[in-house]
């Protein structure tokens, strides 16, 4: 039933994306319009996602779902560069990280702890992943921005591509540990997925994976210049339009793929979604828009403002002290997401 309300969705949804598009719709409406649309293909990249992951594994599985979900943020990053936004830009990536590991992770832990007691995933990967965590958010973003105080604006600017070169060398050698050198090593998890059977082949996964992200893609560039009018119409400002809005809107596959699967127990990719997503904005995404932004007439050095990365660091303490233990509820995703509710708080009042 529900798989029929979101392919109605999506049959009518996409179609008016496009009319709505070209013939100059009304702002609030198409920002309606669109946000409904992605929701409805997030759904098919989260079944294509489970599909993949039970015959690839958790961690691939995560890692693929993560890829084409970043794959939307840095389109829309791309265009917002192209435009001169710095700061949009920058609130977006506070507010993926920040998204991730507080909305996304504790959606995943409420739900699935309603449905049950008690929830476990793998412990090794949790205690991997807060390592690489504490080094992208609390060190790479945090010197920078220290350093910056008292530098000029060009030595930031190289300090700000050191560090992106830094990040990504280091995600990719992240990447080859867990799934070369050390994949397979450290398991611990109690869900039999190689005994279930997917509901897709991997090569209508695949497939489904790449259409519903070129049209994520494209709706969401159409997104973009909906921005400003609605953040008129709703007297929101551009901060908090990256932060929560963008964040949220360009992160939706990931959303809702995290949150069905923990739903039905399958906390290790839910996980993996969460944090997998998180790390790859930081050590990846950023960094990689520092080096893209070197094109444009204006560059964006790896610099946040003092809230941004209070807000991240604490996300990423918080998260850790919970997630670390291998081990969650319903009320550990309950206590996530009040802190997101008062980080968004606070930044709708900036």
């Amino acid at each position: 039933m529900l798989g029929r309300i979101f392919f109605f969705i999506l049959i009518v949804g996409l179609p008016l994306s496009i009319i709505g598009s070209l013939l100059h719709w009304p702002s609030l409406l198409m920002f309606i319009i669109y946000c409904i649309t992605i929701i409805a293909l997030a759904n098919y990249m989260g079944k294509a996602t489970e599909s993949l992951a039970i015959v690839t594994g958790s961690t691939i599985g995560g890692l693929l779902n993560a890829t084409f979900g970043n794959a939307v943020e840095l389109i829309i990053a791309f265009f917002a560069l192209k435009e001169g936004l710095i700061e949009v830009v920058l609130a977006s990536l506070t507010g993926s990280v920040i998204g991730n590991l507080l909305l996304v992770a504790g959606l995943s832990f409420f739900v699935g702890g309603i449905k049950y007691k008690r929830q476990q995933f793998n412990v090794y990967d949790a205690r991997h992943n807060s390592g690489l965590l504490m080094f992208a958010i609390i060190v790479a973003f945090f010197i920078p921005e220290i350093f910056s105080m008292t530098l000029s604006d060009s030595k930031t600017m190289v300090l700000s591509i050191g560090v992106s070169l830094i990040l990504i060398a280091l995600y990719l050698a992240a990447l080859f540990f867990k799934l070369v050198t050390h994949r397979g090593v450290y398991q611990h998890s109690n869900q039999q997925d190689h005994e279930e059977v997917p509901e897709w082949s991997t090569q209508k996964s695949l497939i489904i994976l790449v259409l519903s992200t070129i049209a994520v893609a494209f709706v969401s560039e159409s997104l973009v210049h909906t921005f400003e009018s609605v953040a008129d119409a709703l007297s929101w400002s551009e901060l908090f339009i990256g932060v929560i809005i963008v964040a949220i809107v360009g992160n939706a596959a990931e959303h809702a793929s995290a949150i069905i699967l923990a739903y039905k127990n399958k906390m290790d990719i839910a996980v993996e979604i969460a944090v997998g997503s998180t790390l790859q904005i930081a050590m990846f995404v950023a960094p990689l828009l520092v080096l893209i932004s070197l094109f444009f007439p204006q560059s964006m050095p790896l610099v946040f403002t003092i809230p941004e990365l209070v807000a991240m660091s604490t996300a990423v303490l918080l998260t850790i002290s919970i997630a670390n233990d291998g081990d969650t509820n319903w009320f550990e995703g309950a206590t996530l997401l009040a802190a997101y509710v008062i980080m968004g708080i606070g930044f709708y009042l900036l």
